[in-house]
């Protein structure tokens, strides 16, 4: 089968090469992929940021979500049949759905939602994922509570936003004045535009801030939150407690303590509670989104499709941070 590889960590070019099929395990169903997303997360794993988390086997295929056509089930798989139409997000041991193929076992995908396309659908598994486990299982919104989601236009962002609402939250977000008309069409309720105004001097006493960036953004973040509330972050630093839930061990447990010394300083200081997450696969999490979506009530947001073959342009588009919603591979 055809996939897109790295055969070394670093800001290299994907390779496509022909590797061979994916063996099926009893739990295991081969996938026919028809769509995958581009996620910032594919960067992270090329360049080799995030190795202490999780170092990979050479040569690695690239690629977190997808969707496509079940074309051979496990001795042991119930769920699934062969023709099935699904998607899902593999866990992260085992990654690859820039190919033509994937072998994925049954509890990380579900049905694909009836009312998407295959690109559409590819466009859901990560980010789904990634928003309901950061506000239902982390931050435990609820109905009434304020969160501020940064960076509302981009792919986790506009999912947020319309999960957020869904949930009750009063919602807002930051963007710049070419996404602002796109998150107010999601339910935002309060828009800063980044490059002219400062969130932390507009927003105050907010339950919670669901981080995407990192960096200066992040730390700004504990300004706005009160007492009691909490931060999750995707791009901030991971911590000792997630190094503690995540059993990475006693030296990396040291070394995340003393990297995000400053985050906890500021914890203490603000008291509040700051968590670094690692979206995990779940089918059952994902059934759920589907009928949110199949309802009308979420719906996916776009902003390209690429070819296969321009896996490059599409990865040099996604670090671009210009992408308005998802940015999705064709494959066939």
């Amino acid at each position: 089968m055809k996939a897109m590889i790295i055969e070394k960590y670093g800001k290299t070019p994907l390779l496509l090469a022909d590797r061979p099929m994916p063996t099926v395990g009893d739990y295991e169903v081969l996938a026919e992929i028809h769509a995958a997303s581009i996620n910032p997360l594919d960067s992270k794993i090329r360049d080799g940021t995030i190795k202490l988390l999780i170092k990979y086997k050479m040569p690695l295929i690239l690629g977190n979500d997808f969707s496509g056509v079940v074309a051979k089930v496990g001795a042991k798989v119930t769920s699934f049949k062969v023709g099935d139409e699904i998607y899902g997000r593999p866990r992260k041991s085992s990654i690859g759905t820039f190919a033509e193929y994937i072998s994925i076992h049954e509890n990380d995908i579900a049905l694909k939602p009836k009312n998407l396309s295959f690109e559409e659908a590819a466009s859901v598994p990560l980010v789904g994922l990634t928003a309901y486990q950061a506000l239902h299982d982390i931050l435990q919104l609820q109905k009434g509570q304020k969160i501020l989601i940064q960076a509302g236009a981009g792919g986790v962002g506009t999912f947020a936003i319309q999960l957020a609402k869904l949930m009750g939250a009063t919602v807002a977000t930051t963007a710049s004045e070419a996404g602002t008309n796109l998150v107010k069409s999601l339910g935002a309720d309060e828009i800063i535009n980044y490059r002219t105004e400062k969130f932390e001097d507009i927003l105050e006493n907010y339950d919670a801030v669901f981080d995407t960036l990192g960096g200066e953004i992040l730390e700004r973040s504990f300004k706005v939150v009160k007492n009691g509330g909490q931060i999750v972050s995707l791009s901030g630093l991971p911590n000792a407690r997630f190094a503690k839930e995540d059993s990475l061990g006693f030296l990396k447990t040291m070394l995340l303590s003393a990297a995000s010394y400053k985050l906890t300083k500021l914890e203490k200081k603000h008291r509040i509670q700051y968590t670094f997450m690692f979206v995990k696969a779940s089918g059952d999490q994902l059934r759920m989104i589907t009928k949110f979506i199949e309802s009308g009530k979420i719906q996916p947001v776009i902003d390209e499709v690429f070819s296969f073959n321009d896996v490059e342009k599409a990865m040099e588009y996604s670090e671009s941070g210009r992408a308005k919603g998802k940015i999705i591979l064709k494959i066939r």
